[in-house]
């Protein structure tokens, strides 16, 4: 465990020898020696004598064998600070129980039965055990010590508890995990033996990950690998570790298509109990549950707080969807909820309401044409219904002007064009602003464009300038009737927008669509939805376009000058500090150590990722004020900012206890 919360968890699938206790204690214990920074380790149901004994579970060698066995796998793990979970069978009274036992520092800290004992087709459990009920002894002798016993242990080391149950317990309606989660329980252990049919693989991963998910917990499964194979039935050794809903790793199985591989093998990933404690907080109706909450015994047990590392993926692109064989359904989920959205608004308009949309060449508006095309065709309405208006300003490039006035062509909608220049210039004499020390008074804009020409590159910053070009383009619009708005997430967290401008619009279905992922889709769209030819390479040059407001004069060779991303720090790092921040609830401290470890695109240096976070909370608690008066929009992923849904934040919080990391790293 590390002091951000991760508990490093594996699931082991050992070479078993049948009915042998003392061998697969053995080949257990030297694969402990192999997971020696693992703060969980569990391997599977009967794990200690196999699963296949059958009759030989009457035998008092095998059970005494088993004991003496699980005790020297207990002093295995003395002075290692480590968790070990093993299968056992255990006689108590006049009964054949089905266990875990839970070691740990050479000591067994406690044994918890299954409760539900299958007795159908394959499965003949109940000739040799019976099923746990609470009706148990709350203590049993296991080795000349008095151990606990029961299906009401919890194990607690600080901030992680552990719940424990035997395989089928997971197929039930009511799995006891669930009230074991209830109860605190936020890892969840599962020792199984399941063997391999068709399919079966798939509906045991959507039931890890499912019960993951409901449980608002990290579940690792451990099942016995095809060395236990015997008579009847096929053992997969498939293991599985999931994270509220997400599957964090998967082993090998018999079936993969892989050779099958007939020695021990395990698997590992770092399970984030802060997060599923974050996410339990937030999702209030969790503790609502405690009604059905059972009593449970607490045993304590410590982890090290030393490890090193990290062992599971940390996305640098959270919000973009993966190349995976569900890509295609993703990018359609994400469109169809922008113009299910957007199509509801529209139905509320008279007929014959122009939808306004202003096209500016960049990856926002393309982004917002592209819904409302796909929504007017949805409702079958002509797409001349949509009339886009392209502004070019003293900071449009030629590319940009091109890119917008050919995107409307190609997809069929009312095109216009208004040169804002004339109106600015007019409100800065009118303001008696001088832009760059500029006197406009008297001046023409020819006059006025070889006069902003000639201000060097270090002395054009004017943000009246920035503003009055902004706010010139929403009162067009504006003017014009009802305006669909393109702003996109990611602005929105950074305040970059113009008050009352672009920050402004009637609907906007961008506005939980961050920037890292309006830029994937605009490319998606231009690769799967149109074939090569004009329309396609327009959309890919706005992908390649720098990303500008254009608000600031350009280069004396035509190119954009004003790039955001050399003023914000990439949209990459504020995303994934967004996400993380938001979504997950971390602090600056764990998102930094997160961003080590990140697949990003490309590589930031260090100097680069602590610049960008600073730049983020200082910009995100600075501007709420923007965000408490946003438009309406749809709610597309798990990160929102609406005032009226998901992020209700003071606009004058004092952004102090964030910011203290940042002073301290200077």
């Amino acid at each position: 465990m590390n002091r951000f919360g991760f508990v490093r968890v594996s699931c082991v699938s050992p070479k078993t020898a049948v009915a042998n206790p003392v061998a697969n204690t053995l080949e257990m214990i030297r694969v402990l020696d192999e997971l020696r920074d693992s703060d969980v380790v569990l391997f599977p149901e009967l794990a200690v004598t196999s699963y296949t004994c059958a009759d030989l579970f009457g035998q008092t060698a095998l059970l005494d064998g088993a004991v003496r066995a699980t005790l020297q796998l207990a002093e295995a793990t003395r002075r290692r600070q480590q968790l070990v979970v093993v299968g056992l069978p255990l006689a108590v009274r006049n009964s054949l129980y089905n266990c875990g036992a839970v070691l740990w520092n050479g000591a067994v800290l406690g044994i918890v039965p299954k409760q539900f004992i299958p007795n159908y087709k394959e499965f003949y459990e109940s000739r040799w055990f019976s099923s746990a009920n609470g009706s148990e002894p709350a203590e049993v002798e296991f080795g000349g010590t008095v151990v606990p016993f029961g299906i009401d242990l919890l194990f607690r080391a600080g901030a992680v508890v552990v719940g424990v149950e035997v395989c089928e317990d997971l197929w039930m309606p009511i799995p006891p995990s669930s009230a074991q989660a209830i109860a605190g329980a936020n890892v969840l252990l599962n020792l199984s033996a399941s063997n391999e049919t068709i399919g079966k693989n798939r509906y045991r991963t959507d039931l890890v990950a499912g019960q993951s998910g409901r449980c608002i917990a990290a579940y690792a499964y451990a099942s016995c690998g095809p060395t236990e194979s015997t008579t009847d039935l096929v053992f997969g050794g498939h293991c599985l570790i999931a994270e509220n809903g997400a599957l964090l790793n998967t082993s090998r199985r018999v079936g993969d298509g892989a050779p099958i591989e007939r020695g021990s093998y395990h698997i590992t990933a770092d399970v984030d109990v802060e997060k599923l404690q974050s996410d339990r907080r937030s999702t209030t109706s969790f503790d609502d549950c405690v009604k059905y909450a059972a009593r449970f015994r607490v045993r304590d047990f410590a982890l090290r707080q030393d490890m090193g590392g990290l062992s599971r993926t940390v996305e640098g692109t959270p919000f973009v969807p993966k190349a995976n064989a569900e890509l295609h359904a993703r990018c359609a989920e994400i469109f169809g909820i922008q113009c299910a959205g957007l199509a509801k608004r529209i139905e509320q308009l008279a007929a014959d309401t122009p939808l306004n949309i202003g096209i500016s060449g960049g990856l926002d508006s393309t982004l917002a044409l592209l819904v409302a095309v796909k929504t007017c065709d949805v409702l079958g309405h002509d797409r001349r219904r949509i009339q886009g208006l392209t502004m070019p300003g003293f900071g449009t490039t030629a590319r940009t002007k091109r890119n917008a006035v050919d995107l409307m062509a190609h997809l069929g909608i009312v095109a216009a064009t208004i040169d804002i220049a004339p109106l600015a210039l007019l409100a800065f004499q009118e303001l008696n602003h001088a832009p760059f020390g500029i006197d406009t008074h008297g001046m023409d804009v020819a006059s006025f464009k070889a006069a902003l020409a000639q201000v060097p590159r270090e002395r054009r910053h004017d943000l009246t300038f920035e503003n009055v070009q902004a706010r010139v383009r929403t009162f067009l619009l504006m003017s014009r009737g009802f305006v669909i708005g393109t702003g996109d997430l990611s602005e929105l967290a950074l305040g970059w927008c113009t008050y009352n401008a672009d920050h402004m619009s009637m609907y906007n279905p961008n506005c939980s669509i961050p920037k890292t992922l309006v830029k994937f889709l605009v490319e998606y769209v231009a690769t799967h939805e149109f074939e090569a030819g004009p329309a396609r390479d327009t959309l890919l040059s706005i992908v390649a376009t720098t990303i500008s407001p254009e608000l600031l004069p350009f280069s004396s060779e035509g190119e954009i000058e004003q790039a955001t991303e050399e003023t914000l720090g990439a949209y990459e790092l504020h995303d994934f500090f967004l996400y993380n921040a938001i979504r997950c609830g971390y602090g600056p401290e764990k998102i930094l150590f997160l961003s080590r470890h990140a697949t990003f695109s490309r590589p930031f240096s260090a100097a680069a990722i602590k610049a960008a976070l600073r730049t983020f909370y200082e910009r995100f608690f600075a501007n709420q004020f923007k965000r408490s008066c946003i438009p309406d929009g749809p709610k597309v992923g798990t990160v929102s900012l609406s005032p009226r849904g998901d992020w209700r934040m003071p606009s004058d919080a004092d952004p102090a206890a964030w910011l203290a990391w940042a002073e301290d790293q200077g």
